[in-house]
This record gives structure tokens, sequence and C-alpha cells, in this order.
């Protein structure tokens, strides 16, 4: 994690002092990036200890579509508590149905994307896209035909990993203009998109993040994104390689600088591996897809081995 660490030096060193909406203002810089080689070793920040059982137990609510705080709680991570019952924008949103929820979030978009079409009645396309599982829902003033679709993006990924690899459109996203109102926060960390090679077997994946708390935020995406990476390519019969990141808007918030400060003087560590439990089949070994291993993976399934850390530090989150 030597060049997360660089990352937090150049913050401090080129940052400019922004103003946003949660009233703490950050040092931010525009445009950077980070690479990782998972054979080497797993993502995971030693200058401090990584609470990595909390970002699970968060990958995993998305993965099974979550969109209340009690749902990340109950896989052990109370990430979310405060987006869904402190942001004052969210308390008065009308979207809002009442404590713990969080809106139409990460895993909702993920798995469960509204598709939406208008197609001309008389169109061959819309016999087609009838046939393709879209739903009639009405007629509009001009004719045509309203139709919806309810999508599971990750799982349409995981199908083209097996039957259609050297595709180079196997991504996800999380920004829909049409529901952003929906979410107690909107997304951040808001395209992943898998690049699998045929020739060695081996699956990469690249992440963008519009906006990204680095001292707190970027070491949970980086151990999610890498664990997501893992399971990905156990489903599908890769072996994860490299994690690619790259983010816009890179900060640290004013109350957090003692701690980047002293994280910044600590060497860092050798990486970790990550073991993902035998239980969770191998598409490489068995032959068989399991698509619903993506809702059925725990916590529990993803452990550190040979994780060396030094002493925890802790700031707030600005909400």
């Amino acid at each position: 994690m030597r060049a997360y660490l660089d990352l937090l030096d150049r913050i401090l060193r080129d940052g400019q002092w922004q103003d946003n909406r949660t009233g703490i203002r950050t040092l931010a810089v525009s445009g950077a990036s980070l690479r990782f080689d998972l054979r080497a070793g797993f993502p995971a920040v030693t200058t401090r200890k990584l609470p990595f059982k909390t970002f699970m137990g968060e990958l995993v609510t998305f993965l099974q579509g979550g969109t209340s705080a009690s749902q990340f709680r109950a896989q052990g991570c109370r990430i979310w508590d405060a987006n869904a019952n402190q942001n004052t924008a969210w308390l008065a949103n009308p979207h809002r149905t009442g404590t713990d929820d969080l809106g139409r979030i990460y895993g909702a978009q993920w798995r469960d994307w509204n598709g939406w079409r208008n197609l001309p009645a008389d169109s061959p396309a819309l016999a087609a896209a009838l046939a393709g599982g879209w739903q009639r829902r009405g007629i509009l003033d001009d004719g045509s035909v309203m139709l919806s679709r309810q999508i599971d993006q990750l799982g349409d990924c995981l199908h083209k990993l097996i039957t259609q690899p050297t595709d180079r459109r196997i991504l996800f996203h999380a920004w829909n203009p049409a529901e952003l109102d929906q979410m107690a926060l909107p997304p951040c960390h808001l395209l992943y998109q898998f690049n699998a090679c045929v020739a060695d077997r081996t699956l990469s994946l690249c992440l963008y993040q519009r906006s990204v708390d680095a001292p707190l935020g970027l070491v949970g995406n980086l151990a999610e994104a890498a664990a997501l990476l893992t399971l990905m390519a156990r489903l599908s019969g890769f072996t994860p390689a490299f994690l690619n990141w790259f983010g816009a808007d890179v900060h640290i918030y004013e109350n957090q600088l003692d701690m980047v400060r002293t994280q910044a003087a600590r060497s860092p560590l050798p990486a970790p591996q990550l073991i993902l439990d035998a239980r969770v089949p191998d598409f490489a070994k068995t032959g068989v897809p399991a698509p619903e291993w993506l809702t059925l993976v725990t916590p529990d399934d993803f452990t550190l081995s040979g994780y060396a850390h030094h002493p925890p530090l802790t700031a707030p989150m600005a909400v």
C-alpha cells in the first residue's frame, strides 16, 4: 500500500481547499489512480487497522440488494447508520420511508436496476423486447408502448464472463439519473468494469469513483473491490489479477488531518492474502454456473491471512 500512502502525501502537498455539502472543508486533488496485483497480495491498509469484516459486511449487503441500514447492521456493518438517520437532506426527502431507509442505493442499482423503454406499437422490436423479458406497462399519447424490466447488472456481468469473456462491455454502474433523488447518498464508487484475459485465465477490474474520502472511504472501497473481483473470478473460472482504481475528486476532510499525518509517517507492512472459503463454488472445477452465490456469500467467507498492521487510528466521517 505504498502507492496509497503516496496518494495521501500528494493530497497533503498539492491539495486545494474546497467547500462541500457537509460543511467541513476538504483538501482535494482532481484525478488519481492506483493499481494492485492481487496475486502479490490483498490491498489492505497496514499503517492502521482495516475494519475488514465491516467492509465485507457492506459488500455482502450490496450483493444482496440492501436498501436499509438495518440490513447492513445484520451483516456487522454500521457504516450506513448516519446516512440513513442523521443526514439532514435525506431526512427531509419525501422518498424516505422511515427509520433506517436508504432508498435505492448501490445494491438496488447493482441487482435491481429499473429499466424503461418506449417502442412503437407496430415495431418488430416490440415483439423482440417482450420475448426478451420486457413487460408491457401502458400506452403513451403518441401510441407507443411503455415497457419495463428489472435488470440484475451484476448477474449479467457474471453470465457474460462465463459465456462471452472477451466482451469489452462487461460492466455495471450505480449512477441512475432518474433515481438520484431516491438515494440517501448518490453513488461515489459508481462504475465497475471487468476485463478477462482468456489466454491466461485472469480477471481484472477497473473501478471509477466520482468522489472519495481518501483516509476512510478509499481503504474500504479498495478492499471491497478486491473481494468482489476475487468472488467474480471464482464464480466464472478465472484467477483474480489487477485491481485498477481511478478517482476524480480525491480528498481529505479537515478534521481528518491529524490522523492522516500520523499514518503518513508510518511504514507499510507486507500485504496479506485474501482467502475465499472453499464452500464458494469454483466454476473452473465444476463447470456449473452458480450465480446464486452472489447472494449466498457471507462476510465470514472472506478471510485475511497474514495481516499485520500498525495500531488503530480513528477519524470522524463527514455526513
